[in-house]
């Protein structure tokens, strides 16, 4: 009888920058890589390389490497030397063969990177899929992804679905939660998504704990819970719920709040007012999120990983502080994060896009073509948010309605087995597990999804 052959050993090289990849993309890839390859290190060795972001929190390496499966990491400052001199910081080895996979970033780097490890490329894209004549396959996230694609290229390109939307398979029950919490069954559990970044904490964490002090007065059998980002501590967080650390608090009328980390029971912000906003630090916080009757959020990711929950949101863009909003792409973000010219030219483009319009701007809006979940811009004032919100709270059934059409219009899940298969298929034979069946992927030019 012959004996079996081992596969070759194979490198999986995944580019990633910001938390919201590394969060919503990275993780549940690389679990479904596991799942499909195996979880022998000695066969399969995954490896992510951060390239810089403008959102980053910089604590992404630090959560890159906790993630299970995930066997080395490299952080974003040492990308640059990397693209020049093909060395990693701690020179690491490479395999003879492998795959690049790109999951945030520039799909460029991917292309560089892959030609010169000599290793299949794989990218996975958003919106629009680029360097195909120099990649092996593209994962797109919806149909549309196939607009724009040359007629020779289109066999490269597969639908695999949104990552985000794995988040969908979490089916919390309420009342574990709360009772989790050490909360009463009547207790309607309002989630608080203040973002990761700096320029939305140094708003969203007062206003939010104004808009808890208001439903604290007017409903209240509401408990907030802010969801804690993962590159936070809750020291940094704090910071943001004082005045003296946070020179934007009075631009909310915010509540200032004090850290409070009992020995038993999950940490809180207590108000000055004595109202405690419980604070989640479980990564992912799909349970808190999925068990929430509403959640108050602003744009990001947040906005489509609570689609993928169907949970009511309303979606907040105070204006109070223009200067501090610099989140735009190309020459206006160039323009806005200049050195000592940058806050006046913020405050000029942020003032013309207001009085322009911005638009929809929730992910499940854009993708709806329309507002089904409440987009809140202008000069939010606590009580006048809080009053909005305690009449959501109060309808039942306008928050039945979102939650349908958040149902309706999120995507299927399986979208990072989907993947998976993708990476699968593009490999050599003599780098595969004897007998692993794997589903093919999906073609956009043959199936739609």
């Amino acid at each position: 009888m012959q004996a079996a052959v081992n596969p070759a050993p194979i490198d999986v090289l995944i580019l990633s920058n910001g938390p919201g990849e590394v969060l919503t993309w990275v993780r549940p890839v690389v679990q479904a890589l596991r799942s499909q390859l195996g979880q022998d290190t000695a066969q399969v060795r995954i490896s992510v390389i951060l390239s810089p972001c403008p959102h980053a929190s910089g604590r992404e390496c630090d959560l890159v490497a906790g993630m299970q499966g995930v066997d080395r990491v490299q952080d974003p400052e040492a990308f640059w030397s990397f693209v020049r001199s093909g060395k990693t910081a701690q020179v690491w080895d490479w395999r003879r063969k492998g795959v690049v996979l790109f999951l945030g970033g520039d799909q460029f780097f991917a292309v560089l990177i892959g030609k010169r490890l000599g290793y299949r490329i794989v990218t996975y894209a958003e919106w629009s899929a680029r360097w195909l004549r120099w990649i092996d396959a593209c994962g797109a996230a919806r149909p549309q992804v196939m607009q724009g694609v040359a007629q020779r290229f289109q066999s490269k390109v597969h639908w695999v679905g949104d990552l985000i939307a794995e988040a969908q398979v979490i089916n919390a029950d309420e009342a574990s939660v709360l009772q989790q919490l050490n909360l009463s069954p009547d207790v309607e559990l309002v989630s608080l998504l203040p973002g990761s970044k700096a320029a939305k904490l140094c708003l969203g964490v007062p206003l939010g704990l104004a808009i808890a002090d208001r439903l604290q007065q007017i409903r209240p059998q509401v408990q907030m819970v802010i969801t804690v980002a993962p590159t936070l501590t809750l020291t940094d967080l704090s910071r943001f719920a004082d005045p003296q650390t946070n020179p934007y608090f009075e631009a909310v009328e915010g509540s200032r709040a004090k850290l409070c980390q009992p020995d038993s029971g999950l940490p809180y912000l207590q108000t000055e007012q004595g109202t405690r906003v419980l604070l989640w630090t479980q990564v992912p916080a799909y349970d808190a999120l999925a068990a929430s009757r509403l959640c108050i959020t602003t744009v990001g990711a947040n906005t489509a990983e609570l689609t993928a929950l169907a949970v009511p949101m309303v979606v907040l863009l105070p204006t109070q502080q223009l200067d501090i909003m610099r989140a735009w792409d190309g020459i206006p973000g160039l323009l806005a994060n200049l050195p000592f010219l940058g806050s006046g030219f913020a405050k000029l483009i942020n003032a013309w896009v207001l009085r322009q319009g911005l638009g929809l701007r929730a992910w499940p809006n854009i993708w709806a073509g329309r507002e089904i979940v409440p987009e809140w811009v202008g000069h939010l004032r606590p009580d006048t948010v809080g009053d909005r919100i305690a009449a959501l709270l109060a309808d039942p059934s306008a928050l039945h309605h979102i939650q349908s059409e958040l149902q309706h219009i999120r995507s299927q899940p399986g979208a990072a087995q989907r993947f998976a298969s993708l990476v699968h298929s593009v490999l050599p034979a003599d780098l595969t597990q004897p007998g692993m069946h794997t589903p093919p992927p999906v073609s956009l030019n043959s199936e739609k999804p």
